[in-house]
């Protein structure tokens, strides 16, 4: 496969201030190198600002063969302002005149940029952000195909947190989820597969995930890479990995065995076996809040199903429990067999 040709774009003020404020060390691009090289070449690197305020940087940016583009000191938000302008400016001409350039990294956290986003996958290339999770408006990773927070980089040494007042900021993006892996994956793969377009690389359930919530990463769940969190998943009989001509890239696919779903149709039969006493049919309407008090835990979206109706027709199919359709409470009712 052809690699990335990257233009980088960096709205320097941004992000050196979000990580003396935000985080309390001073910015090294080093990190944001490294993750890049792992996604292809770097062929256009620019950074923009107002270069008298960051005279101590420059040499370390310049170091790693950035372009420093000057944004002259003005009076106050205009000067910023002027940076931004000029940096999605040359962004879009790059686009247009580069289509060699397929993806674009925008390193910054300002919901400004988003705009610029949508502009450059309209014209079919990849983005990918990088910003400081307290200084990111939670605007843009939605808008991007990937975005990476600084602080969760390999080789972003964090000092030990104090509390600090609070400044002004945008609203910033959301915590991240304290879903399992299973419960992120299992329903994404379960959507490829119904897609029917072939075997699921475990490439393409990556991507899928991305699409998702382009701020997913493997390390949030203690992974350290992609195939690793893959492995875990397998040795706990959740999916099986087909590594046959796989060249590195297994094909995805849940166990024939089942994804534990048998579980879960137990837990619906005793569920509809215990209102349902004397034979009487249960609506299946308020179904799924009982099997939350059974089991706090349950969602039939960890067991690949889109909805909890589509969970009962699987039970339905699989014996479990007797599904019909009633006319008089326009519901499905369920009996226990």
């Amino acid at each position: 496969m052809e690699e990335e040709r990257i233009g980088l774009f960096i709205d320097y003020e941004n992000l050196a201030i979000g990580a003396r404020e935000d985080l309390g060390i001073q910015f090294d691009f080093k990190p944001v190198a490294d993750a890049l090289a792992e996604r292809g070449r770097v062929v256009v690197r620019r950074a923009y600002a107002d270069w008298t305020f960051f005279d101590k940087d420059r040499r370390m940016l310049t170091d790693n063969q950035i372009e420093l583009i000057e944004i002259p000191q003005r009076r106050g938000a205009v000067r910023k302002n002027a940076a931004d302008i000029k940096m999605a400016v040359d962004a879009v001409e790059l686009a247009f005149e580069r289509d060699y350039i397929t993806m674009f990294v925008l390193c910054t956290g300002d919901s400004d940029f988003t705009p610029l986003v949508h502009k450059l996958r309209e014209l079919n290339r990849r983005v990918i952000g990088v910003g400081l999770k307290d200084s990111t408006s939670k605007l843009l990773p939605a808008a991007c195909d990937e975005f990476l927070f600084y602080e969760k980089l390999s080789g972003v040494d964090l000092p030990d947190r104090t509390p600090k007042k609070e400044r002004p900021k945008a609203e910033k993006a959301p915590a991240p989820s304290a879903e399992t892996p299973d419960a992120v994956l299992v329903p994404t793969l379960a959507g490829l597969i119904r897609a029917g377009n072939g075997d699921v690389r475990a490439s393409s359930l990556k991507r899928a995930l991305l699409r998702k919530d382009s701020t997913f990463t493997e390390t949030d769940y203690g992974f350290r890479a992609f195939g690793e969190l893959m492995r875990n998943l397998s040795d706990r009989g959740i999916v099986e990995l087909d590594h046959e001509g796989s060249q590195g890239d297994p094909v995805v696919r849940f166990p024939k065995s089942g994804r534990g779903e048998e579980a879960g149709f137990g837990l619906l039969h005793d569920a509809v076996g215990g209102l349902g006493k004397g034979g009487t049919p249960v609506a299946l309407s308020g179904l799924k809040n009982e099997l939350r008090k059974r089991d706090s835990g349950f969602s039939e979206k960890k067991l690949g199903y889109s909805g909890f109706l589509q969970f009962v027709k699987a039970a339905a199919a699989s014996g479990y429990v007797d599904l019909l359709w009633d006319d008089e409470t326009d519901d499905y009712v369920l009996s226990a067999p």
